[in-house]
């Protein structure tokens, strides 16, 4: 099964207990209903970015729905957290691009979310053949993956948040999460006449 389309969410959540304010971060990201599976890094050749209002509007509840997700969570006042998700996609549409993964403590939003842009777009310049420093800063890397030819944009998607001052768990994440078209899913399943002998329990 190939993805069709693919969308992005971030969320933050707090509670007393560790699995609920995870729960709420869910809610807050709009996708509490589906079973989530999580998957690596890859962007599938020929993906459709589609935004969250449509994206969730195709998921059922109780679907099984695979993401990339990045999550963290603290029950220590005040500590900054950050969960961010990286994109980076090739100018070619036939080609896989990557996504990223990243979650820290004590970073803002906007430098967790550049570094995960950064993995996301240094793993396919590693696979498209694009040289580069890793000691340079992500700023004067992004020229040069740009300038290349070769990588079509980067992007992130990242949720920070402050610890719960009175103690309570506080959870962010942030997620790509697939959209696989009834179309592919019927070319995966197998056929009736290929079935073994069914169990009667």
């Amino acid at each position: 099964m190939v993805p069709a389309k693919i969308f992005f969410v971030k969320g933050v959540g707090v509670h007393k207990e560790r699995l609920a304010s995870f729960e709420a971060a869910l809610r807050d990201a709009g996708i509490e209903k589906c079973n989530l599976v999580y998957v690596s890094s890859i962007f599938p050749p020929n993906c459709k970015v589609v935004s969250k209002e449509q994206g969730l509007a195709e998921l059922r509840p109780g679907q099984i729905t695979f993401c990339v997700m990045a999550r963290n969570e603290a029950n220590e006042p005040n500590r900054l957290m950050a969960a961010a998700i990286g994109l980076a996609l090739p100018t070619d549409n036939n080609h896989y691009g990557y996504l990223s993964e990243h979650h820290s403590f004590g970073e803002k939003a906007v430098i967790a979310g550049e570094y995960a842009e950064d993995l996301a777009a240094s793993m396919l310049a590693t696979t498209l053949g694009v040289p580069f420093d890793t000691n340079e800063a992500w700023s004067e890397r992004e020229k040069t993956y740009k300038s290349s030819g070769h990588i079509f944009k980067t992007c992130n998607t990242c949720q920070s948040a402050e610890g719960n001052k009175d103690g309570l768990w506080t959870t962010v994440i942030a997620a790509a999460v697939f959209i696989i078209d009834a179309e592919s899913i019927k070319k995966y399943e197998p056929s009736q006449q290929s079935q073994g002998p069914v169990c009667p329990l």
